[in-house]
Formats: structure tokens, C-alpha cells, sequence
């Protein structure tokens, strides 16, 4: 059987999630395609939360993470939820940090974002759940916030459903087939889909998916874990009382407050092991818990025990930027890759890369995500995965 429509989306988590809700939402026929089961777990898009905040280290991303709180707020009202739980966020720089805390005032500044820019002494009195080095010193954004990682993307599959998108779970993809002017056709197990655009979102499988174009992008695809501990007074690490944290060294760290349930979330950033995503473990690893739970002993004395581990997966480029862009070669077909901190911006994702599949392009500078930029074809670039 052929199907017809005016875009498949592959890939159902946050990124393709919502391109298909921003596609269908202007009027146009959407077939979405997931290779598993819509929330699994064996990608980027699953359990509790994520961090949504306006510190970054360039202009042209904090420009961006302000489209991202107005997107957001868009989806809360169109699907009648809340969704973003603002807590304030610190980001904490030790002495000699391996992350500059310049480029991320700097970029704030030239914005025109607000924040502070705090001591030890500071944070400790403002936070006494917090033990920072002598030295250290902290950027605090009062609009960080959370939102919720597996319910956030439900959301936006519900809102594409709403608006006509058809998603059909367990659809891997099997071929792709360019027929210039006569579009594409899709094709998996249970029959081709043939339309005039293709949005990949495919994250860890992006390579499976655009080879079948002629495509291989350089991508590593790393093996995360996300620990929750149980402190003795929760009360304590709730949100208003605890902010969310990002320690900017190497290694880097990040925690939440409590949230929906008595328990302190934390994470090494770019911490695990490069893996095959077909052929992976999905048991937890003690060591990398191990060291989360030092340096929480250290940074956030009294969170607790771990009580439980989940994994992740982060499929990076080698420059940790983004790809929201066409293929050269081709411009019916557009790739979206969030590089392991793209959740945040997962409704503005949509939205850009629905506006580059119908109309080529977008009002919005998406020239440092390009597909034929240093990161992505110098086959002598050097990765660098801290931001």
C-alpha cells in the first residue's frame, strides 16, 4: 500500500514530536513515524524533567532559549496544561572552572537578561543546602525552570493528533527514496508513505534513517544516567527552597529540586560511555553513580541516598550545536538533532523546522546549526561536548 501526504516526520520523541504538531497545526497532512513504541525509554525524551533556562554561553543561544519560554507558554495554552514549574537556576563555577562564567554573563548581558552574579558567601546564605568551594562563584537566573520531559512530549503528540497528524508507533523505516520532483516515498514494514517533504528526527537513528540517502553526519551517541536520591527532609529540597543547579567544570554536574514526587534528580553531563543505541544496557552503572553521589556529598550535603538510576542516551555532534537545517544536496528533506541539551527548546524546534520544510527557510539566524559547517564536515575537528 501507498500512502500520501505532505510531510512524514521520523521520529516521535520532543523534536519530532513537535515538528508533527506544528505541521498539522498550519494545515498540512502529517504522517510521523516511530521506530519504537510513542514515551519508550530507550531515547532522549523520557521520564521526569528537564531544565528550561535563559544561561547560555552566545548571544544567538540565550536569543534563542527566549523563543523557547514564549513556545512553551504557547503549548501550555493550546493544550489547557501547565508545564513549566519556574524555580530560579544557579549556575556554579568553581575556581578555575573548565566553563568560563564570561561568555555566559557576557552573553546574558548583551541580550538583556537579567541575573546575579553571586559569591559564596552569597549563595550559601541564600541557599544553605548548597557547600561551594572558597573561590567559587555563581550566576543566578531567577526564570530557570522545569518542565516535564515525558508528559511535555505526550502533550505535544496529543496536540498534533488534535490537529489531523497521523503517528504511528513500531514503523521503523526501511527505505528512502528521492524522486525529485515527485518527492519522496518513505518506507517501512506495513507499507510507503509518499510525500513532498521529509523532517528526520530521529536522533541515535538519524544515520539509519539519512544513509538511505547517501548521508552519514559524524554523531556519537553516549550512554547517560539520571539518579534520584531521597533526602531526610524533603521539605528542604523544594521548589522555592532549592534552586535547579549546574556545576560548570569538568565533569560537569546538574540537579533538580524536588518535583512531583520527595526525591533530589542529578546527573553527570556527557558522562557515559560511547555506545551502539541498538545494542546497549539499560541497567544502571554503579560507577557513574558512585560519582554523582561524591560530589553531591560534597555540593548538596543532606539530599540523601540513591534510590533509583535511569539511562539515557545523548547523540551529539562534535560541537554540542544543533542541527536545524535542509540537506545541501537536497531541501525536501530537513534534519532536527537536539545534541543532548535540545528538550528546552523542543516547541521552537518544531516550530523552525516546520518553517524550513514549507517555506525553505525562517526568520530566526539557524546559520551555526547548518549541516555544512566545521563541526560536521572538517574531518580534523576536534570535539568539545562541555557547555
Amino acid at each position: 500500500m501507498t500512502d500520501r501526504a505532505d510531510y512524514v516526520v521520523v521520529g516521535l520523541g520532543a523534536l519530532g514530536s513537535a515538528a508533527a504538531m506544528e505541521l498539522a497545526r498550519r494545515g498540512h497532512t502529517v504522517v510521523g513515524l516511530e521506530r519504537f513504541a510513542l514515551g519508550h525509554s530507550r531515547g532522549a525524551s523520557h521520564d521526569t524533567s528537564r531544565i528550561l533556562r535563559h544561561s547560555y554561553h552566545t548571544p544567538a543561544y540565550v536569543r534563542l532559549t527566549q523563543q523557547a519560554y514564549d513556545d512553551w507558554a504557547r503549548l501550555e495554552r493550546d493544550a489547557g496544561t501547565d508545564l513549566v514549574t519556574t524555580v530560579g537556576g544557579v549556575d556554579l563555577f568553581p575556581p578555575d572552572a573548565a566553563i568560563p562564567p564570561l561568555a555566559y554573563t557576557d552573553s546574558m548581558s548583551e541580550v538583556g537578561i537579567g541575573f546575579d552574579l553571586l559569591d559564596r558567601a552569597d549563595v550559601e546564605a541564600r541557599w544553605p543546602q548548597l557547600r561551594l568551594p572558597d573561590g567559587a562563584v555563581a550566576i543566578h537566573q531567577a526564570d530557570a525552570a522545569i518542565v516535564p520531559a515525558a508528559r511535555g512530549t505526550r502533550t505535544m503528540q496529543e496536540q498534533a493528533r488534535h490537529s489531523g497528524a497521523d503517528l504511528r508507533e513500531r514503523h521503523p523505516v526501511t527505505a528512502v527514496r528521492d524522486l525529485g520532483a515527485g518527492g519522496l516515498e518513505v518506507e517501512t514494514p506495513y507499507g510507503v508513505v509518499a510525500c513532498r517533504g521529509l523532517v528526520v528526527c530521529a536522533d541515535a537513528w538519524s544515520n539509519e534513517v539519512l544513509g538511505h540517502l547517501g548521508v552519514r553526519l559524524p554523531l556519537e551517541v553516549t550512554l547517560e544516567q539520571v539518579t534520584y536520591f531521597r533526602p531526610e527532609r524533603p521539605e528542604d529540597f523544594a521548589p522555592g527552597r532549592l534552586p535547579l543547579w549546574i556545576w560548570m567544570d569538568d565533569p560537569s554536574f546538574y540537579g533538580f529540586p524536588c518535583y512531583g514526587e520527595p526525591t533530589v534528580k542529578a546527573a553527570q553531563d556527557c558522562g557515559g560511555p560511547i555506545v551502539d543505541p541498538v545494542d546497549r544496557t539499560v541497567l544502571p552503572d554503579p560507577a557513574m553513580r558512585g560519582l554523582l553521589a561524591d560530589h553531591l556529598r560534597r555540593m548538596l550535603p543532606g539530599s540523601g541516598v540513591p534510590v533509583r538510576s535511569v539511562r539515557c542516551q545523548y547523540t551529539l555532534t562534535p560541537d554540542r550545536d544543533f542541527v536545524l537545517a535542509p540537506l545541501p544536496e537536497n531541501p525536501s528533506v530537513v534534519v532536527g538533532l537536539g545534541a543532548g541539551h535540545g528538550f528546552k527548546f523542543a516547541p521552537t524546534f518544531g516550530r523552525l523546522l516546520a518553517d524550513l520544510a514549507v517555506d525553505g527557510g525562517t526568520c530566526t539566524d539557524l546559520s551555526s546549526y547548518r549541516l555544512d559547517r566545521p563541526g560536521l564536515t572538517d574531518p580534523d575537528y576536534q570535539a568539545h561536548w562541555l557547555v
